[in-house]
């Protein structure tokens, strides 16, 4: 038997609320939409039947009393279908004999009430975003859902529920959505478990992420919503990435810490300054290849880049379930009156503490009660050849009862984990996508790259242009060199220099060639997608242009 399943927990909401496996992005959103509302509670809905169907949709549109809502649509039906099918509708499998409705694409707040609950599984990425944005520092969490709910529920009184149809930000999309009442008989928060509101293990990512919705909705009124959607899907696949990518490198410093960081209790990260990070000593940098096909070493650096930050997961899962067990660990000494959390609830530092030499004799104690009947279910057959051969290895290196205990759990389930972990960094790095921030080819086993989609290109130079005005933003043109330093201070993107650390030293002299190739790519790529204009060969006269304008005097901006 071996492990039974308390042995096999690994999810630990402190760290994180994701589930590792594959994640659609859409499905987190649609599943933040509720949370949102409800204030961190998820929605409960009570259809009218248990499977949505395109037809049944469709079926909504055809209904006498939005015919002059819909004009024309009843004398084109198969048009409709096909709208709702291709351009309306998010599905599983398409295309295939068991295509599958989720719900409608998350354009609308109101979305999440028509989605089809066993296809629309997020695997804890919604909770992850709303708690990162709920706990931003000095007000930026509030401001921050109080503009998405605007945005997000725009056509609605968010009191009444109610439609309201003299909302000039309701397109056609948005319409449909608000018209499929009659799916839905109830709705209403599902308070049957609490949420467990923990802050984000690095809070300077959320304070980033809060920030950049900020910015994003500043375009709110001339962008069209379809496309600001997107682009705010965009950003919060990027944002996941970035903070997942962080805690690898983070988890296991704490760890070797055995507690918090001092710097982590003052997080030095301000959104909002010329140097974002400050002095964060637990920040990432990525080099990322602009796609230039005669530019091969840069392709290879960029590789070396993702392969430092991938090779850091198994040191990662040996961190977590760390603390994972600690954690548990602590909960039981606090059922026996010996131990009491300084707040509501152990942090991961105050757990980790539970790692210092004067807690050998209890941690020794409690971990032999776990270890023993470990072994004893693979010695249920009478002989110890029941051990598998790694277990019995371990055994034989007399550890201690909880170093003994975290290796027999490595061995047997580190690679279920890390691969796990690889699929969800994936998904959430939108690989091999214009959205996306990772390339890898078809081949089996082929090395993956960071690499700057297009379009998530173009959702940071929305937000790169933009600067605080008092409580809003206005627009301005940056010089490339700028921008260059903009994405690197910010996020840790590196174009035109290696970067720090993160498994790079000194660049060569074909480094340095390759690098000043892939700054000319990013120049192409800046072009191509209508933002750069040089005037000369000097960087003061390279600039980023914003493609709307967003001064004091007109704050609802202009293209």
């Amino acid at each position: 038997m071996g492990l039974d399943k308390k042995d096999k927990a690994f999810a630990l909401s402190k760290i994180t609320y994701v589930d590792y496996t594959h994640i659609e992005i859409d499905r987190a959103l649609l599943n933040f939409f509720p949370r949102l509302k409800f204030d961190g509670y998820p929605g409960r809905v009570r259809s009218s039947s248990t499977i949505l169907t395109i037809d049944k949709f469709l079926e909504d549109f055809l209904e006498e009393e939005n015919q002059d809502k819909f004009v024309g649509f009843a004398a084109h039906q198969d048009i409709v279908y096909k709208w709702l099918e291709t351009d309306l509708l998010d599905l599983v499998n398409r295309g295939k004999s068991n295509q599958a409705v989720v719900s409608p694409r998350p354009l609308h707040g109101n979305a999440y009430k028509y989605r089809n609950t066993k296809h629309a599984k997020d695997h804890g990425s919604s909770e992850q975003i709303y708690w990162m944005i709920y706990h931003a520092r000095k007000g930026l969490g509030q401001a921050t859902r109080d503009a998405l709910k605007d945005f997000i529920f725009a056509g609605l009184d968010q009191q009444t529920d109610r439609i309201l149809l003299s909302d000039q930000r309701i397109d056609v999309e948005t319409q449909a959505i608000l018209h499929f009442d009659k799916q839905v008989k109830k709705d209403a928060e599902d308070r049957s478990k609490e949420p467990e509101r923990y802050s984000p293990l690095c809070i300077g990512q959320a304070d980033l992420l809060a920030d950049d919705i900020l910015r994003l909705l500043t375009y709110e009124s001339y962008m069209p919503r379809s496309v600001l959607v997107d682009y705010l899907k965009t950003l919060l696949s990027f944002h996941l990435g970035l903070y997942h990518l962080r805690l690898m490198k983070l988890l296991p410093a704490l760890v070797k810490r055995r507690g918090n960081d001092p710097t982590c209790e003052r997080c030095p990260v301000k959104p909002r300054t010329s140097s974002p990070h400050g002095d964060c000593p637990h920040r990432i940098g990525l080099l990322v290849d602009m796609g230039d096909p005669t530019n091969p070493h840069m392709t290879e650096l960029a590789r070396h880049s993702a392969d430092a930050h991938y090779r850091r997961i198994p040191g990662y899962i040996e961190a977590h379930l760390i603390t994972k067990k600690l954690d548990e660990m602590a909960e039981y000494l606090k059922t026996r009156n010996k131990l009491s959390p300084a707040g509501n609830y152990f942090s991961v530092g105050e757990v980790l503490q539970l790692l210092h030499p004067s807690n050998n004799k209890e941690r020794e104690d409690y971990f032999k009660t776990r270890l023993t009947p470990l072994i004893e279910r693979y010695q249920q057959g009478g002989t110890d050849s029941s051990i598998p051969p790694e277990v019995q290895r371990i055994i034989n290196m007399s550890l201690g009862e909880f170093d003994t205990y975290i290796e027999i759990l490595v061995a047997l389930r580190g690679s279920f984990h890390r691969e796990a972990i690889i699929k969800c960094l994936d998904a959430f790095l939108l690989k091999n996508s214009a959205s996306g921030l990772l390339r890898q080819s078809r081949a089996k086993g082929s090395p993956r790259w960071f690499a700057l989609g297009s379009r998530l290109l173009e959702v940071l130079l929305q937000i790169a242009v933009l600067e605080p005005n008092g409580t809003s933003f206005v627009t301005r043109e940056i010089r490339v060199d700028e921008l260059l330093i903009f994405l690197r201070d910010r996020y840790g993107l590196y174009i035109d220099r290696l970067p720090p650390g993160d498994g790079f030293g000194q660049p060569s002299i074909v480094d340095q060639q390759a690098l000043r190739k892939n700054v000319t790519a990013f120049k192409t790529r800046l072009r191509e997608i209508g933002f750069f204009q040089d005037l000369s060969d000097a960087y003061v006269t390279q600039t980023v242009t914003p493609r709307y304008t967003i001064n004091t005097e007109n704050p609802r901006g202009n293209k």
